[in-house]
């Protein structure tokens, strides 16, 4: 037996988490599973978060957890599926030629005649700067 009762051990990095998976026996025998989150943070100490699963709770734990993961896999599909949808529909009703081409492409809605809606002309790029417009005609 180690120390502290660990018998087994693994770790996995991430980013800036590191989880750990403890087998321990405690003093009276019963062997249990400790879960460690180690989280690093600005210059600090790191954030411990630890859960014990003994070993007569382990069917359900397990049980919970791929419950769990059955749930987050149908619900990522689906939402991946309605995405394919949503964009494959866009297509089908603006084309996909002009995005293809690397085009911009600006639909206006409207609710009015053609007279009431004035032709479309872009927004004026704004660079920061001033812009000063003269409204002196070419003929003076």
């Amino acid at each position: 037996m180690g120390a502290r009762g660990e018998l087994f051990t693994t770790q996995i990095y991430l980013d800036n988490r590191s989880y750990f998976f403890n087998v321990k026996e405690n003093r009276t025998g019963d062997v249990f599973l400790q879960i460690v989150e180690s989280k690093s943070r600005d210059g600090a100490e790191a954030d411990r978060h630890q859960i014990a699963v003994f070993s007569e709770d382990m069917q359900k734990f397990l049980q919970g957890m791929e419950k769990s993961l059955e749930f987050i896999e149908k619900d990522r599909k689906a939402r991946q599926k309605a995405m394919r949808e949503k964009k494959a529909a866009k297509e089908a009703k603006y084309g996909a030629g002009a995005k293809a081409a690397g085009k911009k492409v600006v639909h206006i809605k409207s609710d009015r005649n053609a007279e009431e809606n004035p032709k479309y002309e872009p927004p004026v790029k704004k660079s920061g700067r001033v812009h000063v417009v003269s409204k002196k005609s070419d003929n003076q």
